[in-house]
């Protein structure tokens, strides 16, 4: 790269690049800050997000451009912000969200589709995903659907459910234009008709997934029931989904008719791409004057930045300062030095070096420079796959097979092969490739020279070393050819197929003699079985000579087994599981291997064991009522309008709460954070911290002027441990400095002594031991149990464990507190769901009354109960400090601290006990609940509440005893999350009544039905059941699912297939809807009317992407009688609507809807008397000069609401929100990979207010559910200590997670009568449905036992991960690697 303007005045260097056309000229430049960084704090483009820091999530993605002069041409990127160090990007553009287009000027299409498809909800994530499908049309202006879905692999959402995402940018692809041209017609994808087949092919004319093979079948419909070619005789297809949205009886096959519309945006309006009207690359960057080739050093305040002008000088610098790091993507480094707080003190960036970007090919392969990127790695390959005969590029393949899983775009865009190589890393995914390709690494030093080193068994003497001296620089890769007779595969399980790090990979190769089926050569090389990657070279030098036939697979397996030990306590844990693997994947070589010998045919049933993964586009249908004819056109309720913040959101516009510009004199608080459990504080030093650049204060317990002791139910926590502490991530201090850099690396200065204490309790095993709950443990009990056990058939017993969930919204806590100097008043700027909770626990804490504290809220990026109380812990430190320096004070946690201070969803046990007849029927049910509730009781008794209110599931249950216990534990305070403790009780009933119909020997169907709650019907808490809407609900997701006919042919393909199995399953849902602290059912709004006639409305509900103020202005809308453009909301404060419930238990659009609704009659009713003539704005005009009030106050309470858990009677809830869902899954039994084929959802919403905001919600909380049931897992040490603490090692769903076919209908013709405007609660309710998924793969689990002679009911807890799904299919590769005994080794990680 041309070096461009390289020094300026006083000889100082100067980084000169370009951001969205305008040239930046940067020279106190500081190696250490990041694009990000600098875009945010200086520039102030706060479009790009800081979501985790580590590369994980895609929030702070930008694109990159640079002028390629080899090739000749520009090449865009998309990158992490959050890891490119600002250094590195001399000579080149970057493009943020905000420079493709804006609200003010003009929307680029990527930012019109997406917000008018509603595929932005909190809106975090939106500008990073813009940013991505951007990049990705700068490059391939018409891509096709698998280029758009791998364009996604590194960008996370936790709101929206990724559908209408995908959804709204499939409109620019070739499949859609190539179709209808942009236009809905007969087969549009949009539809996802004209029968697509899995893989394209299928030998019977059928796809094995039911999808009929180039849209025919021999009976005129597809298995799965969509129609062929669009058309079914009866003009309906079988699952209930009308073709085209029509069908020629007027019916689409669940009773719904002309009034249902699948549609919620036109295609018609979106504005075209013109890829002739994007901005220019730069022209001064395209300079290549050999004479400006210049050496670049930035000199920080601990990091030097060099970027040579020669390879020459790389050498002589590696020689000089054998430990500098050479970075060309920061991938690996960026991430040792934020979160393992490693040091280096010197950076050489010889990325733009010619010596080291090239690739050749040799009469043996290809050679690529260590500096080519992952990127160009597997385009070049792919181009040889292409141009090469198949037997030379088995190898190629694999490789590029391994890339497909390699992180995301953002990482292999700017990750090189050098580094994958050189940072040695033991899960590397290419490395085990390299080993058993034999592939040769040629180093070069100053005084040594050059040498070839091969990559074999000695390559990776240690962890994280390799045979390369210090002063070696790496200079290229040997890719060989492979030759006829030689195979080669690699393979990898992780805990999430895209953007993952692998808990296991191999790569096997072998090489057959010519006309034998003797082993000439075989190479088996793994990740994740040792701290380096490794060879098992003696299970290699037993299997030479042997056939590859049938009795080598034991041979090989035992070998293996010697030569890959685990030991029970080795870092990583999940030995059994990672043992398995390495014989799983030679099982699944081995039969490719035969299979393409041809030697002995694989038998048909192992077939499917030998196919690589294959996922066709997703897609779907939306249903829902049209608004009645008749509807004013002006009255929005009923109507899928658009997220009223989505355009902003999509356009970098919208302001959350770190966003906001830096008020004068601000510091920035670093935590201190507790590192024990449970621990006596013997002192705290500061002094080291104190002494470094920026630092301004420490701030402790000392500080507090108010109260120290804080809580949001009972003050059981304190501002800052003061003596003790009783988890890890307890705030023991704070650091303020003038830069967020400044503060976090004094806090980590400061020295604190503990004294550990006992007992140290962990999981809810240790609670029980030493009996730490808290107290009340409440009780609901019916009916005689003793009785009923007594005159029921059967009875079974269990025990089940449902783990934690981490709230993961991509906007972690933030706040800045405003001290204003008088009569103590303070101003707090908070991303949190209960304002009002702030206000008053910050008033606690400065020891002032509530009235001087005033707290703001615009927009979360998103929250999930995850910030109802936790983000006080953070408001209330910032408020203390702030009153101590008595300047303004901000902070937004980084991801890992946001995940080991504020909790997460309670991990329960069930213990249970069923009593039931031989026919399904259920007499008895006696269950214990075990939470951990953590450290602080929190909201834990009305998590544990609930939980026990729905342990019933849908199911009428004559005698019951639920008891709730509510577990002490020393781990950070656990919290609300969407589901609230229902989920988890929920869970337990489904997976009893499961084990139910497998115990009777009758269909799970039956089981359900047999037991579900019918109209009148009571509760185990004696709550009768009005318009239960459940068994409609249950009965027409059957139906839409075409259930019976895709329950036989599950049956018919697990009969077939051996090592894949597919599970189908039903499950219904009830979720009882208002606070369970009857107090909390309140709201209370403010409107105001202005003499033009626009209206502000405030009300006690926060926006955190739910759409709440989309549905407030809806409300308005139809309260008034007016435009919703004429309506406004523009914050939640204290001081306009005060003491307000938090926006949670999916209640906020009741309470707020009445109190608004209330409001704006106010209104209206002394608007009366000027309605006779004119306008809205005359009536307001007419009224303003009576002098009459355009102001009003709504209140409202929900009545009825008056539930004794001691007696169990009365109504705990306002209604019920009733659901259903069917999924089909597939699963890899020799891995635990599964994919989820096909979900169908019918939920009542009553009356939507806006269907495509319900629609969104339901999406979201159903793969938010997926997270929890099948993925998401925290991991803890024995000690108490959180190991999963980014998106490294925690892992939500991501765009390819989420069913294959994704089918939601809103029950039609349901209104509610006890909420507004006839309209349901659904932020909660839906996220259950997905445990349809677990209880699939249960389904599928069961099928795999049954082939292994395993018969009867087993357990599985939650969530069912890969290890989970692999180890409950025991077969002989299981058998092998038999589990430590307990007690006999201490575990790497424990669950709570």
């Amino acid at each position: 790269m041309p070096e461009t303007g390289t020094t300026g005045v006083e000889g100082k260097p100067e980084l000169v690049f370009f951001v969205n056309g305008r040239k930046v000229v940067y020279q106190d430049v500081d190696p250490e800050m990041t694009l990000l960084t600098y875009l945010r704090t200086k520039l102030r483009l706060t479009g790009a997000k800081l979501g985790c820091g580590e590369g994980g999530c895609g929030a702070c993605t930008v694109m990159v451009s640079r002028y390629n002069p080899t090739q000749r041409k520009v090449l865009h990127l998309a990158v992490n912000a959050c890891l490119a160090p600002i250094c590195s990007l001399h000579g080149a553009a970057v493009t943020t969200v905000e420079g493709i287009g804006s609200t003010r000027t003009r929307l680029h299409p990527v930012q019109e589709r997406l917000a008018k498809a509603h595929g932005s909800q909190c809106g975090f994530c939106t500008p990073g995903i813009v940013m991505s499908m951007y990049t990705l049309l700068r490059n391939h202006p018409t891509p096709d659907m698998e280029q758009l879905e791998a364009a996604f692999q590194g960008n996370l959402c936790r709101c929206t459910g990724y559908r209408p995402i995908l959804e709204g940018y499939k409109t620019f692809t070739k499949e859609f234009q190539g179709c209808c041209g942009g236009m809905a017609g007969n087969g549009c994808c949009r539809n996802g008709q004209n029968g697509q087949a899995a893989n394209g092919q299928a030998a019977n004319g059928q796809a094995s997934n039911g999808h009929a093979v180039n849209g025919q079948a021999t009976n005129g419909q597809t298995s799965n029931g969509h129609a062929v070619n669009g058309q079914a005789t009866n003009g309906q297809t079988s699952n209930g989904h009308a073709v085209n949205g029509q069908a020629t009886n007027g019916d689409t096959g669940n009773g719904w008719n002309e009034d249902v519309s699948k549609e919620l945006f036109q295609v018609s309006e979106f504005q075209p791409l013109d890829p002739t009207q994007e901005p220019i690359f730069p022209p001064e960057l395209m300079k290549t004057k050999s004479s400006e080739q210049t050496t670049l050093k930035f000199v920080g305040e601990r990091v030097t930045w060099i970027k040579p002008a020669t390879f020459k000088e790389v050498l002589e610098l590696k020689t000089k300062i054998p430990h500098a790091k050479l970075v060309i993507g920061n991938s690996e480094i960026g991430v040792e030095v934020k979160f393992k707080n490693c040091e280096y003190p010197l950076i050489i960036a010889p990325g733009h070096l010619p010596e080291i970007n090239f690739h050749r090919y040799t009469e043996h392969g290809i050679t690529f420079g260590a500096g080519c990127t992952l990127t160009y790695l597997n385009d070049t390959l792919a181009e040889a796959i292409h141009d090469l005969p198949e037997h030379q590029t088995r190898l190629f393949a694999a490789i590029v097979e391994m890339l497909r899983w390699f992180a995301g775009h953002q990482i292999r865009n700017v990750g090189c092969i050098g580094g994958n190589i050189v940072t040695a890393s033991p899960i590397s995914d290419l490395n085990p490739i390299f080993l058993s390709a034999g592939c040769t690494v040629t180093a070069m030093s100053h005084q040594g020279g050059s040498r070839v080193v091969k990559m074999d068994h000695a390559f990776f003497p240690c962890y994280r070393k390799t045979a390369l001296t210090p002063e070696e620089v790496m200079v290229s890769l040997d890719v060989p050819f492979t030759k006829e007779n030689e195979y080669f595969l690699a393979y990898k399980q992780a805990k999430r197929r895209d953007d993952d790090i692998a808990i296991v990979n191999a790569a096997f190769r072998v090489q057959i003699e010519e006309g034998t089926d003797i082993i000439q050569d075989i190479a088996l090389s793994f990740g994740g079985m040792a701290p380096t990657s490794v060879m098992a070279c003696n299970t290699a030098n037993r299997l030479i000579g042997l056939k590859w036939d049938n009795d080598l697979l034991p041979e090989a397996c035992s070998c293996l087994e010697d030569d890959l030990p685990l030991p029970p306590s080795v870092p990583g844990g999940m030995v059994e599981f990672r043992r398995t693997l390495t014989t799983s994947f030679f099982f699944k070589f081995f039969l490719s291997v035969q299979q393409r010998l041809n030697l002995k045919d694989v038998p048909p049933p192992y077939r499917s064991a030998c196919s690589l993964y294959h996922r066709e586009p997703p897609h779907g249908a939306q249903m829902y009522q049209e608004v009645p004819e008749g509807q004013a056109r002006e009255d929005a309720v009923g109507r899928p309008i658009m997220h009223l913040s989505a355009l902003k959101q999509v356009t970098g516009e919208a302001v959350y709460t770190d966003d906001m510009p830096p008020i004068q004199g601000e510091l920035y608080l670093g935590l201190v954070l507790s590192k024990k459990a449970h621990a006596k504080i013997v002192s705290i030093d500061p002094s080291e911290a104190l002494k470094m650049p920026g630092v301004e204060t420490f701030v402790s317990a000392e500080d507090v002027p108010g109260s120290n002791i804080t809580g949001p139910v009972v003050l059981d926590e304190e501002v800052f441990a003061s003596e003790k502490v009783t988890c890890v991530g307890q705030v023991v201090g704070a650091v303020l400095a003038d830069t967020q850099a400044h503060a976090q690396r004094a806090a980590k200065a400061v020295v604190v002594q503990y004294e550990d204490l006992e007992p140290k309790i962990i999981t809810i095993e240790d609670a029980i031991l030493h009996q730490s709950f808290f107290h009340p443990i409440n009780k609901i009990e019916k009916g005689n149990l003793e009785e009923a056990f007594e005159r029921s058939d059967q009875i079974i017993e269990g025990e089940l464990r449902i783990g934690g969930q981490e709230h993961f919204y991509l906007e972690t806590c933030a706040a800045i507190v405003v001290p204003h100097g008088e009569d103590g008043e303070m101003e707090i700027f908070c991303s949190t769901q209960n304002p009002t909770k702030t206000q008053m626990l910050a008033a606690k804490a400065l020891g002032v009354p509530a009235n001087r504290v005033v707290c703001r809220m615009k927009r979360m990026g998103g929250g999930f109960g995850g910030k109802e109380t936790r983000t006080c812990v953070i408001s209330s430190v910032c408020a203390v400090a702030a009153h101590k320096v008595r300047r303004p004070v901000r902070i937004m946690l980084d991801r890992d601290e946001d995940m080991v201070i504020t909790g997460t969803r309670h991990p329960f046990l069930g213990r249970y006990k069923v009593g039931f007849m031989s026919d399904g029927r259920v007499l008895a049910l006696d269950i214990s609940l075990y939470s951990n509730a953590g450290n602080s009781l929190d909201l834990s008794r009305g998590v544990t509440d609930r939980a026990l209110f729905h342990s019933d599931s849908v199911y009428t249950i004559p005698n019951v005893r639920a008891v709730g216990y509510t577990c002490k534990t020393n781990t950070a305070s656990n919290t609300a999350f969407r589901g609230f403790g229902g989920p988890q009780g929920l869970f337990f009933a489904e997976s009893w009544i499961s084990d139910v119909a497998t115990k009777c020997g009758i269909s799970q169907l039956t089981v359900r039905e047999i037991n579900m709650n019918k109209e009148g019907d009571l509760t185990h808490y004696n709550m009768k059941l009005e318009r239960c809407q459940v068994q409609r609900c249950w009965e027409e997701c059957l139906k839409q699912s075409d259930f019976h006919t895709r329950r036989r042919q599950v049956d018919r393909f697990n009969g077939e297939n051996r090592w894949k199995k597919r599970g189908l399953a039903a499950i219904p849902t009830k979720f009882g809807i208002s606070f369970t602290s009857t107090f909390l059912n309140q709201a209370g709004a403010l409107v105001h009317v202005y003499t033009d006639g626009s209206v502000l409305v405030t009300h006690g509900g926060t926006e955190m992407g739910q759409g709440l103020h989309t549905k407030m202005v809806q409300v308005a809308c139809r309260a008034l009688k007016i435009p919703t453009s004429r309506i406004h909301i523009s914050e939640t404060s204290t001081n306009t609507v005060p003491n307000t419930s938090p926006t949670a238990a999916s209640a906020s659009s009741d309470l707020n809807g009445m109190a608004v609704k209330i409001a704006c009659e106010t209104i209206l009713q002394r608007l009366e008397p000027y309605m006779g003539k004119g306008s809205w704005d005359d009536w307001v005009r007419a009224a303003y000069f009576d002098r009459v009030g355009l102001s009003a106050t709504g209140f409202y309470r929900t009545p009825g609401l008056d539930y004794d858990m001691q007696k169990n009677e009365g109504r705990p809830f306002n209604y019920f929100c009733y659901g259903a869902a069917v999924s089909e899954v597939e699963i890899d039994c020799l891995t635990g990979d599964h994919t989820v084929l096909r979900t169908d959802i019918v939920m009542d919403v009553g009356d939507s207010l806006n269907p495509a905001i319900d629609i969104g919600q339901i999406e979201g909380a159903f793969v938010q559910g997926c997270g929890l049931f099948t993925m998401e897992e925290q991991v803890y040490s024995p000690e108490g200590v959180l190991y999963s603490r980014g998106p490294g090692m925690y892992k939500i769903p991501g765009f390819a997670d989420i069913p294959i076919h994704f089918n939601v209908s809103l029950l039609r013709g349901a209104p509610n009568d006890k909420a507004i405007f006839s309209s349901k609660a659904v932020g909660e309710p839906p996220l259950f449905l997905a445990s349809s998924v677990f209880f699939a793969i249960k389904d599928a689990i069961y099928s795999a036992r049954a082939d292994a002679g395993l018969k009867g009911t087993f357990r599985l807890d939650s969530p069912a991960t890969a290890e989970c799904i692999r180890m409950a299919c025991e077969d002989q590769f299981t058998a092998q690697f038999p589990a430590a005994e307990p007690g006999s080794f201490k575990p790497w990680a424990i669950k709570l």
